[in-house]
């Protein structure tokens, strides 16, 4: 029961996540001025004439826009049926907590992130998509989608062998595996501050930026991560070399990632004997290679909207890939 359920949640946070990305990246972030309701409704959203009159009247500074209010209440709806599978998960985690192999600290901290979640979503509306909330909440959304795989691995058991050749050297993988996690974090937030500061289509092509190799840069400004509440972000509020000095820094980013992981991949494939860590490898080397594809599709198409949602989505299962590299180098399991 418990395992089916984690793989429930698994699945269905990757869903969360896509969806979130999908209302963010069509300016929906707003569909729904106020919260956790839509202009004043917990079920539904203004449709008929009086319902959106009576709600311009009350948010004249967010006229109602039923298909964004719709996008936004569906992902509030999906989030909240996540929450309370990843409740039942904790509820069920802490009844059997003293059989053996039962994990119970990481379902508990599974449950305060979305917890916390529900205050960034909260705050990703009433802030008026303040960057840094947005990023956040992004990372947020990542990091329980990370947690929920590694509960799915760790009570699976899944794992290399002890006996595989490779075990020796298995510290020096496990450091690579960790340093290739990190660096992708790193670059997933850039990637969040990115689409949150609205600087995805600020160099237009590629792979110049605005026909420079090095365009007029402003760090500063570009990752000033606080600013003052009240103010709308929608759209972005920085100036041109802000967002370009974003832009660029995410592709360089992508350039030292797809370098690290490139090699890293190719470690695994050619240089180990185990099935499994092959198999990662590959995994880690076709993401990457379709990532890679996918942004630069992203600028050259002028940010077409599947395109963009599939790169966040190609993010997340390139997270997933590295998640299980690494759980797989941390629990060898024995040989029967």
């Amino acid at each position: 029961m418990f395992h089916r359920l984690a793989w429930a949640a698994l699945g269905l946070t990757l869903i969360v996540v896509l969806l979130g990305a999908y209302v963010r990246l069509s300016d929906a972030g707003l569909g729904c001025p106020d919260w956790p309701g839509c202009y004043g409704r917990l079920l539904g959203v203004p449709s008929q004439t009086n319902q959106i009159a009576a709600a311009n009247e009350a948010f004249p500074e967010r006229p109602v826009e039923v298909d964004k209010a719709w996008k936004e209440m569906i992902h509030r709806y999906l989030a909240g049926v996540l929450g309370l599978l990843i409740l039942g998960l904790a509820a069920l985690a802490w009844r059997d907590r003293r059989q053996s192999g039962q994990p119970v600290v990481l379902p508990l901290t599974i449950l305060g992130l979305v917890i916390f979640q529900s205050i960034l979503g909260m705050w990703t509306v009433t802030w008026q998509l303040k960057p840094v909330v947005v990023m956040a909440h992004l990372l947020g959304g990542l990091a329980t989608l990370s947690l929920l795989a590694w509960l799915v691995l760790r009570h699976g058991q899944y794992g290399i062998a002890r006996s595989s050749t490779i075990f020796n050297g298995i510290r020096t993988l496990r450091g690579y595996a960790l340093l290739g996690l990190a660096l992708l974090v790193v670059q997933i937030a850039s990637g969040g501050w990115t689409s949150a500061n609205y600087a995805a289509l600020a160099c237009p092509d590629f792979p110049t930026c605005q026909t420079y190799w090095w365009p007029p840069t402003d760090f500063r400004e570009a990752f000033t991560l606080w600013r003052g509440l009240g103010d709308n972000y929608e759209f972005g509020v920085l100036d041109n070399d802000a967002r370009v000095t974003i832009h660029l820094v995410h592709r360089l980013g992508a350039v030292v990632v797809a370098l690290f992981l490139g090699w890293l991949s190719w470690r695994l494939i050619a240089k180990t004997g185990d099935r499994a860590l092959r198999a990662a490898g590959v995994a880690i080397a076709v993401l990457l290679t379709v990532q890679l594809g996918l942004g630069i599709a992203n600028v050259v198409l002028q940010l077409p909207l599947p395109v963009a949602v599939a790169h966040n989505g190609g993010a997340a299962l390139l997270l997933l890939a590295l998640v299980t590299l690494n759980h797989l180098l941390l629990r060898p399991r024995p040989v029967p």
